[in-house]
């Protein structure tokens, strides 16, 4: 499979995600335009999010960080996190349990 056969949704306002499910997990490709913001919110799914492609700024617990192209966190269950793109970026995020919510 070729991650660009997979159908890309605008998610939310300028998050581009392909998305594919497992029995147990949600693994999704991101293309985010510049600018674009995640609001603050939280989920039973613990995450861990990879930066491929550009600058993100990611706030996780009231905490800023400035990720980059190889920065990777590890988003507990239930903890508050949101984000901003200083950059159009590419982010994958893996999700355990699967989010049901995600296409």
């Amino acid at each position: 499979m070729n991650i660009k056969e997979l159908k890309s949704n605008e998610i939310m306002p300028g998050f581009h995600g392909r998305i594919l499910h497992g029995s147990d997990f949600t693994w999704v490709y991101w293309e985010i335009d510049k600018g674009s913001s995640l609001p603050e919110h939280n989920h039973v799914n613990e995450q861990l999010m990879h930066v491929v492609k550009g600058k993100f700024e990611f706030t996780i617990n009231g905490k800023k960080h400035l990720c980059e192209k190889g920065s990777t966190f590890q988003i507990p269950s239930n903890v508050p996190h949101s984000g901003k793109a200083i950059t159009s970026c590419e982010i994958m995020d893996v999700f355990s349990p699967k989010r049901d919510d995600l296409g």
